[in-house]
């Protein structure tokens, strides 16, 4: 079975003479340094279209060094999750049945064949702090592509990839050292995407490249959540984000996209979302109630309360688990898949769109702030659960619209909109929370005080705590200015 670690690295390019800063610029203080070098082959293997190039996936059969065997790299958030196999008998060159099915969301199922083979001269420093804990490691790597059309082309790069005694700030400072030397952030998020760019060129520029761009990244984080469900693995509340972030975006910037194949895919990102949210659903409310019954004295916790709430809401979970897995491999999951590998490959843009400039952009986004203002003054009117929770579904796009104008409005201006939006995002939602637990206590409790050697007491305490904690959501959002 494959195993799997989490690698962080940043990479920068440099030039063919670029001096690599001596080992005791790197190291800290009664720090070590270890040098050698290894010559590493690398094959890639892709679909004939590239899709999981496209979607920030690398799978590579690789030689050379302790690393030899297979990697599928599937990126998470900073980082990024690889997946490896050992090399088999005989050449290697199929892959894996195992990494077949863990990408064949990623793939849509299309074969996986050799795509290019980069060859690398790496020189290697490994960092160490006094006690001998790996910081960092360094990697020099001279590299040369043997690609149909262009073959033989090749470049310099360093990656630093963080040890298991590094620390992002350790990371920060590494890479200011190599940056002050010359180095430069790398414009590409590996090896094979740079041997390919000419295939992994932006499909829109300007305004719409804005929106392509923003929209990319929730596909990609979609994607990856395919693999690491098929892994296993719980990415849901990552995908959850990621599916809210693209229909936000489908109904602020509607005016952009052609409204049928909009509306067809929202439909359909709508429908993903609530699968996962089933199992969601219950993880948070496990582990809500798991802190509540916690803080109770033991002469309050009445009954086998911790065992039913566990029992029911986990045999929920595993139930709605399931669901999801089997949808993985169903025909409407699929081309749900699809039409977000188009939309990556062109969106289907409105006739007007064209016309649709940075400032029209903005003027959207300001538009989903001020609507979510309005939603959040008649919730607090009204102080209806229903009109709460319209607001808060109002305070997400504003804020997730904040987020997409942030390459147009800069990182100030965008930040003030996230983190107002945000704090309304985070109310509201305690509040929504809050309601749908009590609604869950209530019927827990009303099982347990029917069910011989349980009691509804202790359910009653808790089913009382969410009715306050409702209460304080209300109240804390009325003090809320937006």
């Amino acid at each position: 079975m494959a195993s799997i670690q989490t690698e962080r690295e940043d990479k920068f390019d440099v030039d063919p003479g670029f001096g690599l800063p001596s080992s005791d610029q790197l190291i800290p203080k009664g720090g070590s340094a270890e040098s050698s070098e290894v010559q590493l082959v690398s094959t890639y293997f892709d679909t004939e279209e590239l899709d999981l190039l496209q979607r920030g996936i690398t799978l590579r059969r690789r030689r050379g060094d302790a690393d030899t065997g297979w990697h599928a790299k599937v990126p998470a958030a900073k980082a990024r999750t690889e997946i490896r196999l050992p090399l088999g008998s005989g050449e290697d060159a199929t892959v894996p049945e195992e990494l077949v099915d863990l990408l064949a969301g990623v793939s849509l199922g299309k074969p996986l064949a050799p795509v290019a083979t980069l060859t690398s001269l790496r020189r290697v420093t490994v960092l160490s702090d006094h006690d001998g804990g790996v910081i960092a490691e360094v990697a020099d790597d001279t590299v040369t592509v043997d690609l149909a059309g262009a073959d033989g082309h090749g470049w310099r790069e360093v990656e630093v990839e963080l040890g298991p005694a590094g620390s992002e700030s350790a990371l920060k400072r590494i890479g200011k050292t190599l940056k002050d030397a010359g180095a430069r952030k790398s414009a590409h998020p590996s090896k094979f995407h740079r041997a390919v760019r000419s295939a992994a060129e932006p499909v829109h520029t300007g305004t719409a490249g804005v929106v392509a761009d923003y929209l990319d990244r929730q596909t990609q984080a979609i994607f990856a959540g395919d693999v690491y469900l098929r892994r296993g693995m719980d990415p849901i509340h990552s995908t959850r984000v990621a599916i809210r972030r693209y229909r936000s975006a489908l109904r602020v910037f509607g005016d952009m996209f052609d409204e049928e194949p909009a509306s067809a895919l929202e439909v359909e990102l709508s429908w993903y979302a609530n699968l996962l949210g089933e199992v969601r659903d219950r993880q948070v409310q496990r582990s809500r109630f798991a802190d509540s019954l916690g803080e109770l004295p033991d002469h309050l916790v009445l009954g086998p309360v911790a065992a039913r709430i566990e029992n029911d809401l986990l045999a929920e979970q595993l139930r709605f688990r399931q669901v999801v897995t089997t949808e993985l491999d169903g025909e409407r999951y699929r081309a749900l898949l699809s039409e977000l590998a188009r939309w990556s490959r062109g969106l289907p843009l409105a006739p007007g769109a064209s016309k649709i400039d940075d400032a029209d952009l903005v003027a959207l986004a300001r538009k989903a702030g001020k609507k979510a203002g309005k939603r959040v003054a008649t919730a607090v009117r009204t102080g209806e659960d229903e009109t709460l929770h319209r607001a808060r579904k109002a305070g997400k796009r504003a804020r997730y619209a904040a987020e997409l104008v942030r390459p147009i409005v800069g990182k100030k201006e965008a930040r003030a909109g996230i983190d107002k939006y945000k704090n309304v995002q985070e109310i509201l939602g305690e509040h929504q929370d809050a309601v749908v637990a009590a609604a869950t206590l209530l019927e827990l409790g009303r099982i347990a005080g029917v069910t011989p050697g349980e009691n509804g007491f202790t359910f009653g305490l808790l089913y009382a705590q969410e009715v306050h904690a409702a209460a304080a959501a209300r109240a804390a959002i009325k003090a809320f200015e937006i």
